[in-house]
């Protein structure tokens, strides 16, 4: 059976890592990565279909699961949305989905941003989850520029059940680079 490099990389040092750290008994008590989340929001779908055709072929390519439609929940006149209008896609990546797209992420992903510094401590939410926005969709080598008619964003949430401090050492553990405060 196939078993993700940082997922055994986590069971084997991070778990023992924090154990020692905070003191927890039990390894189930240690923080984990419960899933994470790729969203691409498309603003242009409202003219041109094809940009969101283009936009879940390409979050398909990089997560390696078919993206399902977001639809616009409620019309926004001074935007141009009706409700039930597609304007983005999505999807939850759990298992060892998740832990093959953290481990392109950290290791290959984001050291081919321009001028990188790290990430920002900054984009954690009160349940101690993740968000990290980025602007490009050409760090990721499954992508072909030349195919590409339009920029889109992306952003990326890791979903921690733990607070900020211990999903922060999580993520540390983990090998996310942290820009310097």
């Amino acid at each position: 059976m196939y078993k993700s490099k940082l997922k055994t990389y986590y069971q084997e040092q991070v778990v023992h890592k924090m154990q020692e750290k905070y003191g927890f008994k039990n390894p189930m008590q240690v923080p984990r990565v419960e899933k994470v989340i790729l969203n691409i929001g498309v603003s242009s779908a409202k003219e041109d279909i094809k940009f969101l055709d283009e936009a879940r072929e390409e979050l398909g390519l990089i997560s390696g699961q078919y993206p399902i439609t977001t639809k616009v929940k409620k019309s926004i006149s001074n935007f141009k949305i009706r409700k039930g209008m597609s304007i983005g896609c999505k999807v939850t990546l759990r298992g060892v989905r998740m832990y093959d797209f953290m481990d392109r992420l950290i290791n290959v992903a984001l050291p081919r941003v321009r001028d990188f510094q790290g990430v920002s401590q900054k984009s954690f939410d009160g349940q101690g989850n993740y968000t990290l926005g980025l602007q490009d969709e050409f760090i990721f080598p499954e992508i072909d520029p030349n195919r590409i008619t339009k920029r889109k964003g992306m952003s990326i949430t890791i979903v921690m059940p733990a607070k900020k401090e211990h999903s922060l050492e999580l993520l540390k553990l983990l090998g996310l680079p942290f820009r310097k405060q």
